[in-house]
């Protein structure tokens, strides 16, 4: 089973490692990260990921697994990355983002007219693509399954394990992870933030 991670500058690094950590337990996983240009590829903070395989290399994938971050954004307009977007979609058996990862898949066409999620700083442009934004964090429409922000791209991928896999599998993946969250405040969505959290963000 080959699984493909395309990254891209300024990616968010847990929206790639979560799922990639998940997947990675899955039966003859095969992972492969690859970039425009085979080489070192940086977060956009302090973390660098060793590529070896360049897009143009990749012609196919069983499972697509699109990050986001700031440099999402900064390529919804990369006709070389979303038009390899498009073909390697049309060769999985599922197609899958994290966080803003679906702006490139609504910027490759691949949402119009399905329900998605992204992070909740960027509904209004996913909604641009033709999707109507669904405030979950794992979406499923068919063979794409968007996740909403960073922390999501984990349970995207235990659920993409037990459809793959069976529950069994997933569930164990989920033990060997020690994935528990029991996080300290509950301010993990737009919902249930307080305002003070809000303003915090809105004034950095």
């Amino acid at each position: 089973m080959r699984i493909v991670i395309p990254l891209f500058d300024a990616f968010t690094s847990l929206d790639a490692i979560g799922p990639y950590e998940v997947l990675k337990m899955l039966p003859d996983a095969e992972v492969v990260f690859a970039a425009q240009r085979p080489g070192p590829v940086p977060d956009g903070a302090a973390l660098t990921v060793a590529v070896d395989a360049a897009l143009t290399d990749v012609d196919s994938a069983d499972v697509l697994v699109v990050p986001g971050g700031r440099g999402a954004r900064q390529n919804v307009a990369n006709e070389e990355l979303l038009a390899w977007l498009r073909r390697i979609h049309a060769t999985t058996t599922w197609t899958t983002s994290v966080c803003t990862g679906s702006l490139l898949l609504g910027a490759a066409g691949l949402l119009d007219g399905l329900a998605a999620t992204t992070h909740w700083s960027a509904v209004r442009e996913l909604e641009s693509y033709g999707a109507t934004y669904t405030p979950r964090r794992v979406v499923e429409q068919g063979r794409i399954i968007t996740s909403a922000g960073v922390s999501s791209g984990i349970d995207m991928a235990l659920r993409l394990a037990e459809l793959i896999a069976g529950r069994t599998a997933a569930e164990a993946f989920q033990l060997v992870i020690e994935y528990d969250p029991q996080p300290p405040f509950d301010s993990g969505s737009v919902a249930k933030a307080s305002q003070a959290a809000k303003d915090y963000l809105a004034a950095r």
